[in-house]
């Protein structure tokens, strides 16, 4: 199935619908895949939250949804500082982000432009040196000549220069913390020129500061959002290396920089080299690889695969009468929950002992997570909750 031929997930279609959205994202132990699991499964927001605490108490547990005041005030606060609010399913939602497995259920915009269907990442180090700067400076402009909006992080050094080297001809920012928080502080006129010439993007509230924690979150938008990341300078232990690893695991190009291997900050980009990554010393060794080998045509690229669960790209519980699901998620439930203990055990390994398809397996395991019995851990395993 191509990018562009998978099926949509439920559109938004009303304001009430989008607020929803929030407050379900906003809920207590609902993240992106069970946010998903939930909207495709009743059809709406709206549905799955009044749903909610019916699911949580038939597995044995209670939530509540996330009180509308706490709602309400972000979205004051976040349109207060100019933001606008752009959730799964709207039409302007990044194309390229929405089929990544786990996208964000909500993002706030803050800028006189959309987020770019044709785009391409340049991470590196903070650190950076002269010349790495000089480098991201440069592809950035060169590559923003070719059509291609520019992709960073707002941090020091690299991202720095590659959301300077694009400005004029487009740039988008992500950040860690809320639409407003301003980090490094010395970016300031940067955020600002942002404003005007580009986007800023954040999963989180305005007001909200960010924490070391949610940047490996921010790199995940960063990948999702382009269709390949550029490596300049990396540490072997590197954020930048996140980013480079998600955007393979989304199936998106991964570029280096190569670098003197007397300089602990290209020994990062040299391993990616090392690893398969392709060669980048010009803008043109990146267009020529987006161009030709991945079939890019006026930014829609063919053939594409889309990431997310096909439990969540085709309609749930289709071929299932009504009067029947209820009935065999709770006995699935009993069966997981058996299986699942304090040790970590992979989510494909329950649903197969218990005989679990995946669409009613990963509703019953959405089910037991909301009412809070069981935890995920990275990777896709489940523990007992303490």
């Amino acid at each position: 199935m191509s990018l562009f031929d998978a099926p949509p997930f439920p559109p938004v279609k009303s304001e009430e619908e989008r607020v929803a959205r929030l407050r379900l994202a906003r809920t207590n132990r609902i993240g992106p895949i069970n946010f998903q699991q939930l909207i495709t499964r009743f059809g709406s927001a709206i549905r799955a939250l009044e749903a909610l605490p019916t699911l949580a108490q038939r597995a044995g547990g209670s939530t509540t949804p996330a009180p509308m005041a706490m709602i309400e005030a972000e979205i004051n606060n976040s349109r207060a500082a100019g933001a606008r609010l752009v959730t799964l399913g709207d039409a302007d939602y990044p194309k390229l982000l929405s089929h990544i497995a786990a996208a964000p259920p909500v993002l706030w915009l803050l800028g006189e432009h959309a987020p770019p269907p044709k785009a391409v990442a340049i991470v590196g180090a903070r650190n950076a040196s002269a010349a790495g700067m000089k480098m991201a400076h440069t592809l950035a402009a060169d590559l923003g000549e070719a059509g291609y909006t520019i992709v960073s992080g707002l941090a020091r050094g690299i991202d720095t220069h590659a959301h300077q080297g694009s400005l004029k001809t487009g740039t988008a920012a992500v950040l860690g913390g809320g639409i407003d928080d301003v980090y490094p502080p010395q970016n300031q006129d940067l955020y600002t020129a942002l404003k005007s010439y580009g986007v800023l993007i954040s999963e989180s509230p305005a007001g909200y500061k960010a924490h070391a924690r949610d940047f490996p979150r921010r790199n995940r938008v960063i990948s999702g959002l382009t269709l390949g990341t550029i490596v300049v300078e990396a540490e072997l232990r590197s954020g930048s290396l996140i980013t480079a690893r998600l955007a393979g695991e989304q199936n998106r190009d991964v570029f280096a920089v190569p670098g003197s291997p007397l300089d602990p900050r290209a020994r990062g980009s040299n391993d990616l080299l090392r690893q398969g990554a392709h060669l980048c010393e010009t803008a043109e060794d990146v267009i020529r690889i987006l161009e030709t080998q991945m079939g890019l045509n006026d930014g829609a690229r063919a053939g594409f695969d889309d990431h997310r669960p096909h439990y969540l790209t085709s309609a749930l519980f289709d071929d299932i009468a009504p009067e029947a699901i209820d009935d065999r998620i709770d006995d699935l439930r009993t069966q997981i929950l058996n299986l699942i203990s304090h040790t970590p055990s992979h989510r494909d390994e329950v649903l197969r002992l218990a005989g679990a398809s995946m669409t009613l397996g990963f509703a019953a395991l959405s089910e037991l997570e909301i009412a809070g019995l069981i935890a995920p851990q990275p990777g896709g395993y489940y523990t007992l909750r303490s």
